[in-house]
């Protein structure tokens, strides 16, 4: 029977989220459980060391009524943590640069049971003086050309792409390949510092609302001084601002957070921005993720002098659908000719 129905996974450390697409690419359901890789069920009675079964345990209870309907395909694509050392199965790495397509014949097949494959994405690796790693991220990138083609754009030249997040990856994109790629700690030095430093402890418990005055205004101080003459001093320099703003009344506590947060977004981008060579300092840029967060990175990039394209955060999900068929075409028979 020809597949009339696919299912494609993101498993990451905390969840995993299921979409059941048709084979058009329409998105017919999708579900999340909190079966992430470091939270797996455990069935009563059963050794809650053997993780085999518990990931098999997460895959059944979550798919099982889709993988049961007639038409729906048995290999199942997945993304994410799930490929991880920590995973259902290592999936390992391939180096870049890499072409977006090629992602799906590197992946990594486990046996799910009752004749159904799940196929795992590779992560992607950079090696040199400082390696760098992609994991779920690569599927994000690969679902990008969709939708830029939803907007009437392709991804024709240089192309920046930025996911900002816990751990904000910028990918160097050109004729369908990944070029190159960096990783900036952004977001999680900021939960760091907000919860365990003592810039947090005059912060308080309010927090602005994202689209005020006030929480604009003070991100885009620190974004200022971050990539003006007075954040030459750097980041560790630059930083205890965060609070002496604060002691010298300038800062409430609610706005030292949007201050410290454009304060560490304006490093990151000045540091992206001073390691490009000279052919990617036009790219065309666009970024990835949760509407608010990319709002503030596109504000940031504008002080900066770029401009950005906002993406739906829904990249994931069409870079699933997009391996989904390249890994389909590899595997189709080929007639005699």
């Amino acid at each position: 029977m020809t597949p009339r129905q696919f299912i494609g996974i993101d498993w990451g450390t905390s969840s995993m989220r299921a979409y059941l697409f048709a084979d058009d690419g329409r998105v017919l359901d999708s579900r999340e459980a909190g079966w992430g890789v470091m939270n797996l069920p455990v069935a009563p009675g059963s050794d809650p060391g053997d993780r085999e079964s518990r990931f098999a345990r997460a895959f059944w209870e979550l798919l099982g009524d889709w993988l049961g309907q007639p038409g729906t395909c048995r290999r199942v694509m997945a993304c994410g943590m799930v490929g991880s050392n920590q995973g259902w199965r290592e999936a390992g790495y391939i180096g870049v640069p890499v072409a977006l397509m090629d992602i799906a014949g590197s992946l990594t097949e486990v046996d799910a049971g009752q004749g159904v494959t799940l196929a795992i994405t590779p992560g992607l690796l950079q090696q040199g003086a400082l390696p760098d790693a992609i994991r779920g991220e690569e599927t994000q990138i690969a679902g990008v050309p969709a939708l830029l083609a939803q907007k009437g754009t392709d991804m024709q030249g240089c192309w920046l792409l930025g996911l900002p997040g816990t751990h904000s990856k910028w990918a160097a994109v050109q004729a369908g390949r990944i070029l190159r790629f960096d990783t900036f700690l952004t977001g999680e030095l900021y939960s760091l510092l907000v919860q365990h430093s003592i810039l947090g402890r005059t912060m308080g418990d309010t927090v602005l609302a994202p689209d005020s005055d006030e929480s604009r205004q003070s991100f885009m101080l620190g974004v200022r001084n971050a990539t003006t003459d007075i954040g030459r001093k750097g980041l560790l320099g630059t930083i205890f601002s965060s609070r002496t703003l604060s002691l010298t009344g300038r800062l409430t506590g609610p706005e030292q957070r949007e201050y410290l947060s454009g304060l560490l977004v304006g490093y990151e981008l000045q540091g992206l921005l001073a390691s490009l060579q000279d052919e990617w300092r036009t790219a065309r840029i666009a970024l990835v993720g949760r509407p608010g967060l990319c709002l503030r990175y596109h504000e940031a990039l504008q002080e900066l002098g770029h401009s950005a394209d906002v993406l739906s955060e829904d990249a994931g999900i069409h870079g699933l659908w997009s391996l989904i068929q390249h890994a389909a075409a590899r595997t189709a028979p080929t007639g005699r000719h």
